[in-house]
């Protein structure tokens, strides 16, 4: 029994912001799993990749990281292009990479699973109640409001969400995202919604303004910790929710998770690519912040 298993893809990077253009590693699955590897936990990463991107299978596993590696046609491939405002992103898609299925996953046991979509294809809605009968379901909702024009992508509606997030334990969406996704542009207002619709914990991002989570009635208003010299947000929010779901699986509270996500999302963005340290150097942070 795994304390997390996360699914999602490995994606091709190209990170260019106004001091460099990058080419790495990415995707949900990617950031999740870097920032847990150094972490106290029983943790799974099940993705999908093509054989040219093994190689980064490879490099998780002798650092002892547990994958499941199947194989795909092609990688998913995104273009991330930052303006001076880190908070500000245009993306395009040059490829897309096989679904998952429910067969890749009836063999695995976890207390949580947390899936991480790059666009609506990635994870059927039928493998989202699959795993919802096996263990709590944590989901990153940002791939199911994305499609692909022209390679470009554009903000959409999910028309089977509510059928989907009747079975979601723990949401994540940054506030754009709960806005499409709700119709709210107030986000006490969206989070109320998605908590109709049966979301027990609603994380909500938005940059370098902080996060409220929503959970039992409460709201949560969680500060963000500004990075000393800030490089690189790609993948921010996947790290914070590997935060958060870490603390949360150690018995924290929601607001000491929601604090120690934010405090870890801080320190990756202080360099390119993902966060790679360890516990003692967010409860630092932490720790001088108060």
């Amino acid at each position: 029994m795994y304390d997390i298993c996360c699914i999602g893809h490995i994606t091709l990077d190209k990170v260019v912001t106004p001091r460099a253009e990058l080419h790495m590693a990415g995707g949900t699955a990617y950031y999740f799993t870097s920032a847990l590897q150094n972490m106290d936990l029983s943790y799974l990463l099940v993705t999908s990749v093509a054989e040219g991107e093994m190689h980064v299978i490879d490099a998780f596993r002798e650092k002892g990281i547990e994958i499941w590696a199947y194989p795909s046609n092609y990688s998913v491939y995104f273009e991330n292009i930052y303006g001076e405002n880190l908070d500000n992103r245009t993306q395009n898609v040059l490829q897309e990479a096989d679904p998952f299925t429910i067969e890749q996953l009836s063999e695995v046991e976890a207390r949580v699973f947390h899936l991480g979509p790059l666009l609506a294809n990635d994870i059927p809605i039928e493998l989202i109640q699959y795993l919802a009968t096996k263990g709590k379901v944590s989901l990153d909702v940002q791939g199911y409001l994305r499609k692909v024009v022209n390679k470009k992508v554009k903000p959409v509606d999910w028309p089977e969400k509510q059928k989907a997030l009747a079975h979601v334990t723990f949401l994540k969406a940054d506030e754009a995202e709960l806005t499409v996704l709700t119709g709210c542009s107030n986000v006490q207002d969206g989070a109320k919604v998605l908590a109709d619709w049966g979301v027990k914990e609603a994380v909500i991002t938005n940059g370098s303004l902080g996060s409220m989570i929503y959970a039992a009635g409460i709201f949560y208003q969680i500060p963000a910790y500004p990075p000393k010299n800030p490089e690189d947000a790609t993948g921010c929010g996947d790290t914070y929710m590997a935060g958060y779901l870490y603390y949360r699986s150690k018995g924290f509270d929601i607001e000491q998770s929601g604090n120690f996500g934010a405090a870890i999302a801080s320190l990756k963005m202080e360099s390119p690519g993902p966060y790679t340290g360890g516990e003692k150097e967010i409860i630092e942070l932490l720790t001088k912040t108060y």
